[in-house]
């Protein structure tokens, strides 16, 4: 096992300085190789800047480089770190309250064919409406603040979440409910005891999409209008034609995601301990 897995980081640490070397020299080399026409455009600096160049954005747009760091962090209203803590905060409450919602909803509706029956055709309706053309009208209604952002996460988070919460809460297998109410099970107590636990592997299998989607939803907002955020300086550096704060930001979403699908995951693995893929080692 510690073969493989040497093995494994081995490769992936290649093929990243692999990629490293083809994008920092990669165009210098076209050049030099082939003929004008067939230089692959991606590697053109003024496309997808240098590793090098995204560095030296990074170290100046964090406040990083010589110059002092409280004051440029006080001169810039919008610095790097402070819009991705912002984007982060509006991604985490967007998600969490998608979530929730999303997870109710998905509950209530797949335990009662009642309300699926009424709801159904709404939730479809709602649903088939592209997310990113309500961003607007979201942005009409909550105005340029964090608020829209935030609305805007929950609206591509809650239809994700509620429809795997749904038919996982319809999967549960019958048997196990008809053998608690034959114990004298309450309806709450099936609802706690066999249907969560069971729709819980459908419900994860949709929050680490979900948390991808809650900063995609947020990113979009900022871009359509903000006026702070990740996507408030990748549109001011789109502006000025600056690939390489372009790409700090957007590496900077990168992290952030991996980050908040380790966080799920994490927890995915603390509440479905009892599954077997889960299990811990003895």
């Amino acid at each position: 096992m510690p073969k493989s897995r040497t093995v494994i980081v081995f490769w992936q640490l290649a093929i990243l300085a692999f990629v490293l070397v083809v994008w920092q020299w990669g165009f210098e080399w076209s050049k030099a190789l082939l003929p004008k026409a067939y230089v692959p455009k991606i590697l053109d600096p003024y496309f997808v800047a240098k590793p090098s160049l995204i560095w030296r954005s990074f170290l100046r747009l964090g406040c990083l480089d010589a110059g002092g760091f409280a004051a440029c962090i006080k001169g810039n209203d919008n610095n790097l770190w402070f819009a991705t803590f912002v984007t982060l905060k509006n991604t985490w409450w967007g998600f969490l309250f998608g979530s929730v919602s999303g997870i109710a909803a998905g509950l209530m509706l797949g335990r009662s064919d009642f309300l699926a029956r009424v709801f159904g055709p709404y939730i479809v309706a709602l649903n088939s409406i592209p997310r990113i053309a309500l961003v607007p009208l979201v942005i009409l209604i909550f105005g340029l603040g964090d608020l829209s952002k935030i609305a805007t996460a929950w609206l591509v988070v809650f239809f994700v979440v509620f429809f795997n919460t749904f038919e996982g809460a319809r999967a549960v297998d019958r048997d196990q409910i008809a053998a608690a109410r034959l114990m004298g099970a309450s309806e709450f107590t099936v609802l706690r005891t066999v249907v969560i636990p069971s729709a819980l592997a459908w419900v994860f299998a949709s929050l680490l999409p979900a948390v991808s989607f809650a900063l995609i939803g947020v990113i979009v907002g900022e871009f359509i209008g903000s006026e702070r955020g990740l996507g408030k300086l990748i549109i001011e550096a789109e502006a000025r034609a600056n690939a390489s704060e372009m790409m700090v930001a957007i590496f900077v979403m990168m992290f952030l995601g991996i980050l908040l699908a380790i966080a799920v995951r994490a927890l995915q693995s603390y509440l479905l301990r009892w599954q077997p893929q889960f299990e811990q080692p003895a």
